[in-house]
């Protein structure tokens, strides 16, 4: 049933792509339980260095996700060797508990905001890298296997002239 749901996920996708994505790519988490020291990374070599992008974080969680919120350790290491590293939160209920997200199975994808308006101004390899950093309350400790995570994504889509 879950290569169904991922086919057809997929399938989706290519269908939904238009000419302003640049790069769209997920990574599977295995067996939903994404470990703490696991790190996803993605590579990109941008053509264009002049145009401005959106960059998003692209989540998929099962019903298995215990949590409401995400905590994520985002960084991006630059062709010129410098590196940017960023502690993010993203919503994934809503007040009643209800997963955010799209999709008609208990899988929900979510494109959570990550860089708006950005440029790749120097050519050569961008790696963004990304890992969870989700604790429980109280405790120093980070969450060792944190259920329900099943793809981790990264895109990168260009904005066009009416702002898309």
């Amino acid at each position: 049933m879950r290569k169904l749901v991922i086919i057809i996920i997929i399938s989706l996708s290519i269908i939904s792509c238009n000419d302003t994505t640049v790069f769209d790519t997920y990574k599977p988490i295995s067996k939903a339980q994404w470990h703490k020291d696991s790190i996803v990374s993605f590579t990109f070599n941008p053509v264009d260095t002049l145009s401005k992008n959106n960059v998003y974080i692209n989540i998929r969680n099962n019903n298995d996700y215990p949590y409401s919120n995400l905590f994520l350790i985002v960084d991006i290491h630059f062709p010129d060797n410098n590196t940017v590293v960023d502690t993010l939160e993203y919503e994934m209920t809503d007040a009643q508990g209800k997963f955010l997200g799209s999709g008609f199975t208990d899988i929900k994808e979510n494109k959570l905001e990550y860089k708006t308006n950005v440029a790749f101004p120097t050519k050569g390899t961008y790696t963004f890298s990304i890992q969870h950093a989700m604790r429980k309350s109280g405790e120093v400790n980070g969450i060792t296997l944190l259920d329900g995570i099943t793809d981790v994504g990264l895109q990168i889509e260009k904005i066009t002239k009416n702002g898309n």
